[in-house]
């Protein structure tokens, strides 16, 4: 909402629309000021289908470019940036793709990106590759023109050429999946009109609800710089404070809870007497009884957590040593057996009193009556 000349956001998605999607997208229009509308797809039409099937909607309003952003990554969000560089080094022909460092090993589990380190002109795109290619990676957002929808086009004509050539084939909702990485990028690499605009700032895949912890402690330590407001402060009478804690103002916290760092506590929440609370995530309505401790976990909605209960998980940072280490998307199962990750309380959950609940997933309205350790309570 604040780059300049906005008109509109579109989100796109095979979701259904549903009751809490349409209240979202009322409150964050009033919020933003900026016409905000959901497109639901037909079919799963990948990252580029979306659009091209939608492209008509994108260029209603007479678009000079639009951004196209992955809903599953979390960033400092550079757009400005991104236009002023589009700005300087391209035309209404060029694209720009945002990059960022990863470490050698952990490049290969993204798109990878060979650019002129003079003009930042893409000459070579692979998509997870099997061998090092390059440590710049695709952050899965882009600045395009309108220009995009002829090179998605020629996709899309091949993607039928192709199908008409296969007998028996049922194939015509599959020639309008496209993906945007492997189908478009590829091509236009070493073309002159792809740029890739590199970030210093903050960047993780949001791929498993463990990394939403990693996540929201990115964002902590970004409001500490440029919306220091927002976060906790120890004052007389307040709970006490350890490193970056966002408090809903409607929370109402003892005096004596122990909260932080990386913690984020929602609307409504109740925190006793001597609780600890630590690299967790706190859903609005949430209990938490006198002297519980909440490490390396999300509270889902309405859950209460029992007097003297401990509810742990275990996180699955990136090497804190690796200035360019990214997240690994952990597999639920390793060798048939639960990862040890980050424990979530699903909606409705109730903990009973003096209970450990350990590295375990509770689906929502369960009402518990023991401990738990690495399962998946359905």
């Amino acid at each position: 909402a604040q780059v300049p000349g906005m008109k509109e956001i579109l989100l796109m998605g095979f979701y259904q629309p549903h009751e809490a999607l349409s209240r979202f997208l009322v409150s964050a229009q009033q919020e933003f000021k900026i016409p905000i509308r959901y497109l639901q797809e037909y079919a799963a039409l990948g990252t580029g289908g979306g659009i091209y099937h939608f492209r008509d909607q994108i260029l209603s309003g007479g678009a000079e470019a639009f951004f196209v952003l992955n809903a599953d990554v979390c960033s400092e969000f550079p757009l400005q940036e991104m236009l002023e560089f589009w700005q300087r080094h391209g035309d209404a022909q060029s694209f720009v793709i945002l990059g960022t460092t990863a470490n050698r090993t952990q490049a290969l589990n993204y798109g990878c990106i060979v650019a002129n380190a003079d003009t930042q002109e893409v000459q070579h795109y692979v998509e997870k590759p099997s061998t090092f290619v390059s440590e710049v990676i695709n952050c899965g957002i882009y600045l395009f023109t309108p220009a995009i929808f002829q090179h998605i086009g020629e996709v899309f004509q091949r993607n039928q050429q192709e199908l008409a050539l296969e007998e028996n084939s049922n194939g015509w909702q599959r020639a309008e999946v496209i993906r945007l990485e492997q189908d478009v990028f590829t091509a236009l690499a070493g073309s002159g009109k792809l740029y890739v605009y590199k970030t210093d700032g903050f960047w993780s895949q949001i791929k498993s609800a463990g990394s939403a912890i990693y996540a929201s402690r990115l964002y902590l330590n970004q409001y500490s710089k440029s919306h220091p407001e927002r976060l906790a402060q120890n004052k007389p009478g307040g709970p006490i404070i350890r490193g970056n804690v966002y408090i809903h103002p409607t929370a109402s916290i003892d005096s004596t809870a122990v909260l932080g760092p990386n913690v984020s506590i929602g609307e409504g929440v109740t925190v006793g007497a001597g609780v600890r609370v630590r690299e967790s995530i706190v859903l609005h309505g949430a209990s938490l009884h006198d002297h519980t401790c909440v490490l390396n976990t999300i509270v889902g909605w309405d859950s209460t957590i029992g007097r003297w209960a401990r509810v742990e998980g275990t996180p699955s940072d990136p090497n804190p040593n690796d200035p360019y280490a990214k997240i690994d998307s952990e597999t639920l199962f390793r060798d048939g057996r639960l990862t040890p990750s980050i424990t979530i309380l699903g909606c409705s959950v109730t903990i009973p009193a003096e209970v450990v609940i350990l590295n375990s997933i509770v689906l929502p309205h369960k009402e518990l009556s023991r401990s738990y350790k690495n399962q998946i309570i359905l």
